[in-house]
């Protein structure tokens, strides 16, 4: 067997901390309704986003888990110590920002930012889910889509 020479250009998961399973659950599927066949009482939630899963797993676990298998996970475990994470959902309409971020305040994320228009030329502003994790909702009039929603990346010259 030939050994793996690089990786696929891809992310197959995007996985959250959280520290309240249900709560997170109602945020991103009754709130954002973002698809999912799994329960708030699982011990892990997965969402089907286009390309991606995207989960939610609870910081209590990790914890038990490291406890269990004694795994040097302090890092992953002290939030003060995580390294940033950008999430970022860019809409097709300029309007489109301010509904997103409306809808995630009614989901109960909170407003970090108004929108408003950027130094590169777009639109944007952000919201924290109920666990903190920041999110951009940004805009702008050059942005392509595929048609599964996904951002059409232009290749170098």
């Amino acid at each position: 067997m030939d050994p793996i020479a690089k990786l696929e250009p891809r992310i197959s998961i995007i996985g959250l901390y959280v520290r309240d399973l249900p709560r997170s659950y109602r945020f991103y599927a009754e709130g954002l309704g973002f698809p999912t066949t799994r329960k708030p009482e699982d011990t892990w939630i997965g969402f089907r986003l286009n390309g991606i899963c995207f989960c939610l797993y609870p910081y209590e676990e990790l914890k038990a888990e490291k406890l269990k298998r004694r795994l040097e996970v302090d890092r992953a475990i002290d939030r003060t110590l995580m390294p940033g994470v950008g999430l970022a959902y860019n809409t097709r309409e300029k309007h489109q920002v301010e509904e997103v971020l409306a809808l995630a305040e009614r989901s109960g994320g909170t407003i970090e930012k108004d929108p408003e228009e950027t130094f590169w030329g777009g639109y944007s502003g952000y919201f924290a889910d109920p666990d903190g994790h920041l999110w951009e909702v940004a805009w702008a009039d050059s942005w392509k889509f595929h048609p599964d929603g996904s951002l059409v990346l232009e290749e170098p010259p």
